[in-house]
């Protein structure tokens, strides 16, 4: 055939073309096999049963047996795969053809003895002799690279102990585990540790720690072999997994205070360290690993306010009062702002007629949950996290605005009213411009306001302080120092302050009570401590006024006023109005 067609099995040059040889499925089978035997993954032919049908070279030299033996064994006691009901029914699955893939990794043992980590892969192939295709993946290496990151991920690289991570690992495990169901810790802080580090230098404080672990791994292992860790800093915390009882508890506190008394030889330096410790023990149902931390935390700080070297127990009654000073603490501002501060008024009575000459304004708290509050129970909370300065001021605002009412009220000589003053105040707030407005917008006279200050606060007022007090004073206001003579007492100071009137502190008056329990060096004290007030033109208030006898007294040795009991408990102010209409 001419032209540019031609027929089949015709070529350019005329010739026949060859016809490429069809492969046969016996061929493809060989090449399989071939390629099955020849491969380094270590594989194996499962059949329906579970039986291995070939194994091949690879796999044998993984496990050191002959891949030849391993035909007829059943692939899962080699493999591993049948530990647990879940791992061995999906392996069934996949025989079955019921599931496309089974994959998990087990620990599988050489025919020498040593032991090896596989990535097992079980796949079904889809043929009617062999219905699954079994790799065994050597990740020995990559599970020991990972086991060591790890454990350098997990201990502290100063100590080598475990670190805070690691612990609280363990902690949560020993929680869901313990076979007495009871835990325990020991958390401990070496006192001053941060010295060393200041003076001598980091180098040697990591060796101070690192001696320090050796000492408590040793007692902890003696007792036990209890996790010892590294949580931070000088901290260390040792657990008592499946703990017995308290006392296993305290005995391995003294016996690692004890073993860290004895002084460390370090870098040509001995030094004597001492520890604080926190002991928590309880039921594992009862806490979690935040609660027992914190147990652990509070229980520590006690230890080292008790002053150190010690162990301390925790306490549910101690820790029930501090987590009640704290919601307290941060409620205040908002109890401010919400209202729920109330003001009552304990009489000031003249000595020589038992008429009420004034009233001292007392703050109480209607709290919402803990019911009616003394200011014993809040002032010290408001002075440390500054809400005594908008307390204060709704204090002087609202006894200003009674004593006003007082006096629009009842006739006859107008009663003074007397506030108490925090030196933070002075510090943290124009009090100067804070008692202006108060009399301002109250409309009582500077003259009937008298602001009490501690004699702690006072003695030694210099700067800011000393000018607020001499300002206050230029208006007309009255100064007193209250508790007088428990301080540190700077009588030639005294006669240098802007101050008007003395309350002596009840310890000097409650001897006066009877006869028979009279003090003569408490009379001795208290007539002195009038008289030198009265020349420097000062009055005295006698503040735990309890009975007629206290009375009769102060009143012979020339004490002006008194404040107590014996003439009335702190009142409401509609109270104190009805002894105001009667005298």
């Amino acid at each position: 055939m001419n032209g540019p067609f031609k027929g089949p099995g015709e070529n350019p040059g005329g010739g026949l073309a060859a016809t490429p040889h069809a492969l046969t499925e016996s061929d493809v089978l060989r090449d399989y096999q071939a390629a099955f035997h020849i491969a380094a993954l270590p594989m194996a032919m499962v059949g329906r049963s579970g039986q291995i049908i070939s194994a091949n070279p690879a796999l044998g030299s993984l496990l050191g047996v002959p891949s030849e033996e391993l035909a007829g064994r059943s692939a899962d006691a080699i493999a591993g795969i049948g530990i647990d009901d879940r791992t061995q029914g999906s392996y069934h699955a996949v025989l079955a053809g019921q599931r496309e893939l089974l994959r998990c990794v087990r620990r599988l043992k050489h025919t020498d003895g040593h032991t090896l980590w596989a990535d097992i892969t079980v796949a079904p192939t889809g043929g009617a002799r062999t219905v699954a295709l079994l790799t065994v993946a050597d990740i020995s290496e990559r599970r020991e690279l990972k086991e060591r990151l790890r454990h350098i991920q997990m201990h502290d690289p100063v100590t080598r102990l475990p670190n805070r991570t690691l612990f609280f690992e363990r902690l949560t495990n020993a929680l869901a585990d313990s076979a007495t169901g009871r835990i325990g810790l020991c958390y401990l802080g070496l006192d001053g540790f941060k010295a060393v580090n200041d003076t001598l230098g980091h180098r040697v404080g990591d060796q101070l720690l690192g001696a320090a672990a050796k000492r408590l791994t040793e007692c902890a292992t003696g007792a036990g072999g209890h996790l010892v860790a590294r949580l931070g800093g000088d901290e260390f915390a040792v657990l008592v997994e499946s703990s017995t009882s308290t006392e296993q508890l305290t005995v391995l506190a003294g016996a690692m205070l004890a073993a860290l008394q004895h002084p460390f030889d370090l870098a040509g330096q001995r030094l004597a360290v001492s520890a604080s410790i926190g002991v928590v023990e309880r039921e594992c149902a009862s806490t979690t690993p935040t609660d027992l931390m914190q147990a652990a935390d509070t229980t520590l700080y006690w230890a080292k306010a008790d002053g150190k070297a010690r162990w301390t127990l925790f306490d549910p009654e101690r820790n029930a009062h501090r987590m009640t000073r704290q919601s307290l603490s941060s409620t205040l501002r908002h109890a401010v702002e919400r209202g729920e501060f109330t003001l009552e008024y304990q009489p000031i009575v003249g000595l020589a007629d038992d008429i009420v000459r004034g009233a001292e304004a007392l703050v109480r708290w209607r709290h919402p949950q803990f019911g009616m509050l003394g200011p014993d129970r809040f002032i010290g909370l408001a002075e440390e996290n500054g809400a005594i300065v908008p307390l204060g001021r709704w204090v002087l605002n609202e006894a200003c605005r009674q004593a006003r009412r007082w006096q629009l009220e009842h006739p006859g000589p107008p009663l003074f009213v007397s506030v108490n003053v925090a030196v933070r105040q002075v510090w943290d707030s124009d009090l100067v411009n804070d008692v202006a407005c108060a009399l301002r917008e109250s409309g009582l006279p500077s003259g009937l306001l008298q602001l009490e200050l501690t004699e702690s606060d006072v003695m030694g007022s210099a700067g800011r302080p000393l000018q607020a007090l001499q300002a206050l004073s230029d208006m007309g206001v009255r100064i007193a120092i209250d508790d007088f003579g428990t301080g540190y007492s700077n009588l030639a100071y005294l006669s240098r302050l802007p101050v008007r009137a003395l309350k002596l502190d009840g310890t000097f008056v409650r001897g006066f009570r009877t006869a028979r329990h009279l003090n003569p060096a408490d009379e001795t004290i208290v007539t002195s401590l009038v008289q030198l007030a009265h020349k420097l033109g000062l009055t005295v208030t006698a503040e735990c006024v309890e009975g007629p006898a206290q009375a009769e007294r102060l009143r012979r040795i020339g004490c002006d006023t008194g404040q107590g009991w014996h003439y009335a408990r702190p009142l409401p102010p509609d109270h104190l109005a009805a002894m105001l209409a009667g005298r």
